[in-house]
């Protein structure tokens, strides 16, 4: 059995035909546009009138999404303890 690539070339049929649907042209009322054209406008238009996970997602989308912070307990910085053992 042959093994699967590694990195971003895995197989994914689903992501692929989503991405040729969104590239594809929209209705004709929107010529020359593609439905990705048309669903991030719907997008912009939901954050406009004030859907906070809309808005959300367009910050994410043009700033990235806030890092998480990394901390021990209590919110404390993280501690790492080290064991040397020696050879045997």
């Amino acid at each position: 059995m042959p093994k699967a690539p590694r990195g971003p070339y895995i197989d994914k049929p689903f992501r692929e035909a989503l991405q040729l649907a969104v590239k594809r042209e929209a209705d004709a009322d929107l010529r020359g546009k593609t439905k990705l054209d048309k669903i991030a406008n719907q997008l912009i238009n939901e954050a406009i009138k004030g859907d906070v996970p809309a808005i959300k997602e367009v910050a994410d989308r043009l700033d990235g999404k806030v890092p998480q912070a990394v901390t021990g307990e209590g919110g404390g910085p993280v501690a790492l303890a080290i064991t040397w053992l020696p050879p045997s």
